[in-house]
């Protein structure tokens, strides 16, 4: 089980205020880098220590650096994957079969990969790389992998909160690697018998036409937060106890 860290000592906004919020736009259009709109953030502040990025994702909350300050997220509409509506083409399943996925063996080198600074739209600095590898150390954050020849080329991280697996990046050395990782994490989410019922949920920020193909579609900030209290209140995944 992860251990709780100490409670944060700030006052971050609260699912019922982030529910107050209006939502603009139909959620039709999905930007192709998935890029937010200004009324997406909403505080600025506070620090990212495990108590305090926890109670921000239990919040329907997720930090990104927002200058020298770190910027809290709610996104008008929500990227989610439904377990049951991962889009698998005969393709990716052929490709699969070359790579092994492994959880939780590399998640510095997942977290520093996709913190390359080549990467377009990078935003991954050193505060968060330390921040989630304190928070992984407590057993919270995770990393999936895709292997070849024993040479990682692909994988994700996020933070797994009761049914919610909050996605924060991936990346891929080799085509497929990164579709693959998600993947192999849909489908360790959904042997468990919890997500075998529905009751779990990967939420990747924001959507693009991209993650859209893999089934990912945008819900509304309020029908997301609705959704939350009963995700947290579903046991870990089984799949990240080791």
């Amino acid at each position: 089980m992860p251990i709780e860290p100490p409670p944060t000592p700030w006052a971050l906004p609260t699912r019922e205020e982030l529910a107050e919020l209006p939502t603009v736009g139909d959620g039709e259009e999905y930007d192709d880098e998935g890029t937010h709109d200004a009324s997406d953030l909403v505080a600025v502040g506070a620090d990212l220590d495990p108590g305090t990025l926890l109670a921000g994702y239990r919040a329907g909350l997720f930090p990104m650096p927002e200058g020298r300050s770190v910027g809290w997220w709610s996104p008008a509409w929500r990227g989610v994957l439904r377990l049951d509506e991962l889009h698998v083409s005969r393709s990716l399943r052929r490709s699969a079969r070359d790579f092994e996925i492994r959880v939780d063996t590399a998640f510095a080198e997942v977290v520093e990969a996709c913190a390359d600074p080549r990467r377009p739209h990078g935003w991954i600095d050193g505060r968060i790389k330390n921040a989630y590898g304190a928070l992984h150390r407590l057993g919270w954050a995770h990393s999936v992998e895709t292997w070849r020849d024993d040479r990682l080329v692909g994988g994700l991280y996020g933070v797994a909160v009761g049914g919610l697996f909050a996605g924060e990046s991936m990346f891929h050395r080799a085509t497929d690697a990164s579709k693959v990782a998600l993947l192999g994490l849909v489908e360790g989410l959904r042997a468990d018998p919890e997500g075998a019922a529905g009751r779990r949920l990967v939420d990747v920020q924001w959507a693009t036409p991209h993650l859209a193909r893999l089934g990912v579609r945008q819900i509304s900030r309020a029908s997301y937060l609705a959704e939350l209290e009963a995700l947290l209140k579903v046991r870990q995944p089984a799949m990240f106890s080791h």
